[in-house]
């Protein structure tokens, strides 16, 4: 058993549905436990800024479960591990601050930290707790990407956004007899597309794992054209699909930075070029973050915070919270980070997609 007193947790990366049920669940768990818990501002950018790291108990808490966001803020900017410092004549240069991070907790006598994020947060927290620094990761993305886990908490209510937007598209397609291709988030994989696509009768679904010809894609809804009452088709796009000879598309911010996306204008545009339909792009974008957690997503939530603290106490450090069906466990974080979980090709869900006859973009 470790002793801890005073625990503190963080949210970092882009935010999904189901955060601040993760919070309240740390929280509660850990006032059982006799425990004080603080909650660090901006993923680990509090710990340098006045007031950054808060106190939390049961009625900073209350009534959180159900929304969206986070109560502590989030970044995806600014990661310790490579900070940006600005000198005097504008040039900019990066260091390694995951030791001052380090410092920092523990100057707040911080005996374990619990870090909520994807990818990119669980890899800060690794190299945090190479560092000696008592950490336990909890996943969480709307992407599904992080491997040793089941799912993530966010990716469900994500699915269920996409998957009604997708619905809303059939009726204006219907009415205007055009193409509609809507792009969903996901990066290098295709979980929300390939899910939501499946859910809402697309006609073709387009994702980073498999390649698709444009030539397979036209052909198909100039089928769903040629079928008597389908004068319509619905697309749908994963912003990291692309083509065998292509790559992911990426397009530049006002700020100048690279940021996914645009794939589903070609897509439309591409479409229109070939067939001469009549088509309309839709970029759902942050939409699939936004919103409270779905009922799925609200008790996986709260499972891994109960699970985190758990493990705390046990002294599982360097871990991650993780569903193993029907279980929650703790895997290693080197083994979480270590690499993206793509849709594997041989899927059930591939499968039920192609034996409905959507078009995946290959055949």
């Amino acid at each position: 058993m470790s002793d801890i007193r005073r625990i503190a947790v963080n949210t970092g990366g882009g935010d999904a549905p189901g955060l601040n049920a993760v919070i309240r669940a740390v929280v509660l768990s850990a006032e059982q436990l006799g425990w004080e818990v603080y909650g660090i501002k901006d993923s680990y950018d509090g710990l340098f800024e006045d007031d950054g790291v808060i106190r939390l108990d049961r009625h900073s808490v209350r009534g959180i479960t159900h929304l969206g966001g986070t109560i502590l803020g989030t970044t995806n900017r600014g990661n310790p591990l490579n900070w940006p410092v600005t000198a005097p004549d504008g040039t900019v240069t990066y260091e390694d601050r995951s030791q001052r991070v380090v410092d920092a907790i523990k100057g707040h006598d911080i005996d374990a930290l619990i870090a909520i994020g994807g990818d990119g947060s669980l890899a800060i927290a690794h190299v945090l707790s190479e560092l000696g620094l008592p950490v336990v990761g909890v996943p969480k993305t709307i992407d599904n990407d992080l491997a040793a886990t089941n799912l993530t908490f966010g990716f469900t209510t994500a699915v269920e956004t996409a998957t009604d937007a997708i619905g809303k598209l059939h009726s204006t397609a219907e009415a205007h007899e055009r193409i509609m291709v809507v792009e969903l988030m996901g990066r290098s994989a295709g979980w929300i597309a390939l899910y939501a696509g499946t859910a809402g009768t697309a006609d073709v679904i387009l994702i980073p794992e498999i390649a698709y010809d444009m030539d397979v894609v036209c052909q198909k809804t100039e089928d769903r054209y040629a079928a008597k009452g389908s004068q319509f088709a619905i697309v749908v796009v994963a912003e990291g699909a692309h083509t065998a000879k292509g790559s992911m598309k990426y397009r530049e911010t006002a700020e100048g930075q690279q940021r996914l996306g645009g794939v589903g204008k070609i897509v439309s545009d591409q479409i229109h070029e070939i067939t001469g339909r009549e088509t309309r792009e839709l970029v759902l974008g942050h939409l699939q973050r936004g919103g409270g957690p779905n009922a799925y997503d609200r008790l996986l939530a709260l499972r891994f915070g109960t699970a985190a603290v758990r493990i705390v106490q046990a002294g599982t450090f360097g871990t991650m919270v993780a569903l193993d069906p029907p279980n929650v466990l703790a895997v290693p974080l080197e083994e979480a980070v270590s690499r993206i979980k793509t849709v594997p090709l041989d899927s059930d869900v591939i499968q039920t997609a192609r034996s409905l006859g959507i078009c995946l973009g290959d055949q």
